[in-house]
C-alpha cells in the first residue's frame, strides 16, 4: 500500500468511526478534520464533497465488512459449518471497535426514507447481504445439513431480524443477556432449517 493509500485508509477509518456514532448525516470534512489533524482543504483534495465523504466512508465500510464477515465465511466448510461461521464472524463484526455499533444498522434507519445515493447504495450493500446469508444456507441444503424445502430467503430474512434484536438489546437496552438470548435464537433459527 502506498503512503497516499495508507493516509486514505487511516482517514476512512476515523470517518467511520465517526459516522458510526453521530450519522453519515452529520459527518463532515471539518469535523473530521478535527479528528484527523489534517487541513479542511487537504481532506477536501480526497473527497471533493460531503456527499462523496458519505459514500467513500460507507464503501469502506463494506470493505472492512467483508474482510471481518464475508471472507472469514468463506474460508468455513461448506453447509451448517459455514452458516455458523457467517453468524459468528457476524457478532465479531458487531463488536469491532466502532464507537457506535455497527454502521450499517444506523444507516439503514437514518436512510430509510431518504432517497438518494446514500440510500441507493445501502440498499445495494444490503441486499448483497441477504443474498451471501441465503446462498450460504443454499450450501447447507445442498450438504444436507438442511431440509431439502427449506426456504432459504426466509431463513435469511429471520436471521436478519436476530441480528437486528441483538444489536437492539445490546448497544440500546444494554441487556446483558442480550448475547446468550441471540445465541439462543440462532440455535432455534438452525434447529427449525434441519
Amino acid at each position: 500500500m502506498s503512503k497516499g493509500q495508507e493516509t486514505k485508509a487511516s482517514i476512512l477509518d476515523a470517518s467511520l468511526q465517526i459516522a458510526s456514532r453521530v450519522g453519515f448525516d452529520a459527518l463532515t470534512i471539518g469535523q473530521l478534520a478535527d479528528r484527523t489533524d489534517m487541513s479542511k482543504s487537504g481532506l477536501f483534495a480526497h473527497f471533493r464533497s460531503k456527499e462523496q465523504l458519505q459514500l467513500q466512508t460507507l464503501e469502506w465500510a463494506r470493505e472492512r465488512f467483508t474482510d471481518v464477515v464475508v471472507r472469514p465465511t468463506l474460508a468455513a466448510p461448506r453447509g451448517e459449518p459455514r452458516v455458523r461461521a457467517l453468524f459468528e464472524r457476524w457478532l465479531d463484526w458487531e463488536q469491532d471497535g466502532l464507537s457506535g455499533g455497527c454502521v450499517f444498522v444506523a444507516a439503514s434507519i437514518e436512510y430509510d426514507d431518504q432517497p438518494g445515493p446514500m440510500q441507493d447504495e445501502l440498499v445495494r450493500h444490503q441486499r448483497d447481504w441477504t443474498e451471501f446469508i441465503a446462498t450460504v444456507a443454499g450450501t447447507a441444503v445442498s450438504e444436507g445439513h438442511f431440509r431439502a424445502d427449506l426456504d432459504t430467503e426466509q431463513l435469511a430474512f429471520a436471521l436478519q431480524g436476530l441480528m437486528l434484536g441483538y444489536h437492539h438489546a445490546h448497544r440500546l437496552l444494554r441487556d446483558p443477556r442480550a448475547l446468550e438470548r441471540t445465541r439462543a435464537g440462532f440455535e432455534q433459527l438452525l434447529e427449525s432449517a434441519r
